[in-house]
């Protein structure tokens, strides 16, 4: 019965040669990693009021993104300049969980 199967199976082949070739070996390029982001808390400059500083991100865009990611999961408000994001408040705690739900990798210490 599997010659049977077999010979099925190269006559499609033969039929259709516009299939693509499958590839023996998975693709084993690694996927690209994450900055490990550092998190602070700052109240110099900003009038008493205290502001969580995440840096480390790798372009602006980037920290954008995650800027806006941030503000709606965390309900508060911020701001994105150049590879840091700005967090209004001390939510330390609340910024380090929710930037490991978003994969990003943060010393246990920050």
């Amino acid at each position: 019965m599997s010659d049977n199967r077999l010979e099925a199976l190269a006559a499609f082949l033969a039929a259709n040669p516009d299939l693509p070739g499958g590839t023996d070996t998975p693709d084993t390029t690694p996927a690209p990693r994450r900055p490990v982001l550092t998190i602070s808390m700052e109240r110099k400059g900003r009038g008493g009021k205290t502001a969580t500083i995440i840096a480390g991100f790798t372009s602006p865009e980037e920290a954008a993104a995650t800027a806006s990611a941030l503000k709606k999961r965390l309900a508060t408000g911020g701001s994105a300049r150049d590879t840091e994001v700005l967090i209004q408040g001390d939510r330390r705690t609340d910024v380090r969980t929710a930037l490991i739900a978003l994969g990003y990798p943060t010393p246990k210490g920050s």
